[in-house]
């Protein structure tokens, strides 16, 4: 197996220093206690007002539903993502079910945790997740009749890491390529936007 692990200034929870996003998949089925349980991690992720604006349609390799979202992918994703034996589409509602008739202005940011949840219990599990937005959300919402008031934000990815050298040829560089991040000082200010923190400061 590749070893990705991020190089960072800190220590940080070793779950999240070896997740990363592969393209290559094992064709092994994933156990349903998995798949409970990162759905599970999904529900008990912060959301604003509790409205828990999300939801997840689940494909497994194979069946109709898994079919239809891969469908719905870009064709770059569509060569690697036939690896993965998951597939799921993350859904929003957009509309606030405490106060009638207004806008949740905060679903997406909600949804967000709520897959960044799934990931990292799928991830101790020993999964990886590769979570893409290259895929056509309104065909997606035509495909799995989706109310007026969701939309498809993502498409998620899970299965056991793969061998790289099985896929497409265009894509075996980026599953070797070294993982990177910005540095911490053009991301966390103080005062105003763009001053570093002192905190940060190395």
């Amino acid at each position: 197996m590749i070893n990705k692990q991020a190089v960072t200034n800190e220590e940080i929870h070793p779950v999240l220093k070896n997740r990363w996003s592969p393209r290559a998949f094992s064709d092994i089925a994933v156990e349903n206690s998995k798949i409970v349980r990162m759905f599970e991690a999904a529900q008990w992720s912060p959301s604003a007002s509790n409205e828990q604006p999300w939801s997840f349609i689940i494909g497994l390799k194979g069946d109709e539903t898994y079919n239809k979202i891969y469908d719905t992918l870009v064709e770059f994703n569509q060569l690697w993502a036939i690896t993965a034996p998951i597939l799921i589409l993350n859904c929003g509602r957009t509309m606030s079910l405490k106060n009638a008739g207004k806008p949740n202005t905060h679903f997406m940011y909600d949804a967000g945790q709520a897959a960044a949840h799934l990931t990292f219990q799928a991830s101790s599990d020993g999964l990886f997740v590769h979570q893409m937005a290259g895929f056509d959300a309104e065909k997606a919402a035509e495909a799995f009749m989706l109310p007026t008031d969701f939309v498809a934000l993502t498409v998620i990815a899970v299965g056991y890491i793969g061998d790289p050298e099985e896929l497409h040829p265009n894509l075996k560089k980026m599953e070797y390529n070294k993982r990177e991040r910005r540095d911490l000082l053009q991301t966390v200010f103080s005062g105003n936007f763009g001053e570093p923190s002192g905190l940060i400061a190395r």
